[in-house]
């Protein structure tokens, strides 16, 4: 076991996939020489040159539907977003031709790739750059998502993301990527539609994925303090999400508590509530609960962005409530 930046995980699964297939191929701003913004694509350029490695113009929807005719034709190109924000560019080559193309092709063709990068609330990065795109394409069909939370699942994710035949947006938070974890030295890879049970418990179900996860289990320290044994599911499949994972928790502890950075209207947290309801009504003991972003910009004073999103006193306060059926 070797101790690894979330940021170098995702660079080793790029590597090893690259050192074994040829196919795959990396584009987009300063993933070349500069080793991209987050230093995810470090010294790939040496290693596997500029056709494999390709620095592209600041031009979302050309190099997205490049990577689209790339896959198309039997390369498995890994797109990087500078920011998922500025992926909003791409969004028709994302939504109408990765997703699409393999029904509308009659499976004629598949859209083997991998489109990945930073967003969520930073630290003062300004509205533009603190974008959360998860309900922006979960209504897309064909499309998977994976959202990432530690280094450990960062790197066995993206390598099955890279394998899989469809089109897979891969969620990093920018705060995420300096967190370190213990990483095998064998190679190993991780399902992207699987859900983790990351706190076994029984008095409530908290689902969440990406930063929030980290926000659950230190609110949980806090509860156990006290006497509370949460559940915390991190989703890590956003689309399709893993329902047999979600379902065999509501059936323990009978409440829920979704918690997500994403904005509460349309969020994922929105579809997962009305699932929950359509699937599990009967074994709810109380209304399903959901933690969420403000429906705002997020602000670039630091005071006012950390009021937008869900704080772990705020978890700790729903958990006391809920177990209490206070609400």
């Amino acid at each position: 076991m070797a101790e690894t930046f979330m940021f170098n995980a995702l660079r080793e699964a790029i590597d090893e996939e690259m050192g074994r297939d040829p196919t795959v191929c990396v584009m987009g701003e300063d993933v070349g020489q500069y080793g991209g913004s987050y230093k995810v694509t470090k010294d790939l350029y040496d290693k596997y040159g500029e056709l494999r490695v390709l620095d592209t113009p600041i031009a979302e929807n050309s190099f997205t539907g490049m990577a689209v005719g790339a896959a198309m034709t039997g390369l498995r190109p890994i797109i990087e977003g500078m920011n998922m924000g500025f992926l909003l560019l791409a969004f028709n080559q994302i939504a109408n031709n990765a997703g699409m193309l393999r029904y509308t092709s009659g499976g004629n063709f598949k859209i083997p790739m991998v489109i990945r990068g930073p967003g969520g609330v930073g630290r003062q990065l300004g509205a533009e750059h603190s974008q959360r795109l998860e309900a922006y394409f979960q209504g897309v069909p064909g499309l998977r998502l994976v959202a990432c939370s530690t280094a450990y699942n960062a790197k066995g994710l993206l390598k099955s993301a890279i394998r899989d035949d469809n089109p897979v947006l891969f969620f990093e938070h920018v705060l995420l990527y300096n967190l370190k974890d213990n990483l095998p030295e064998e190679e190993y890879y991780l399902p992207l539609d699987k859900a983790e049970v990351v706190r076994p418990g029984k008095d409530v179900t908290i689902l969440t994925y990406s930063r929030m996860r980290h926000h659950c289990t230190q609110a949980a320290k806090t509860l156990e303090k006290e006497g509370f044994d949460p559940e915390i599911i991190d989703l890590i499949s956003l689309k399709p999400l893993d329902f047999e994972t979600i379902g065999e928790s509501i059936r323990k502890t009978h409440k829920v508590i979704i918690v997500e950075e994403c904005m509460r209207s349309g969020g994922i947290g929105a579809e997962l509530t009305a699932s929950i309801n359509d699937r599990f009504f009967d074994e709810l003991d109380a209304p399903v609960l959901r933690l969420a972003s403000q429906d705002i910009p997020t602000p670039y004073n630091g005071k006012l962005e950390s009021l937008t999103i869900v704080q772990p006193q705020k978890i700790v306060e729903a958990v006391q409530d809920m177990v209490a059926l206070k609400i």
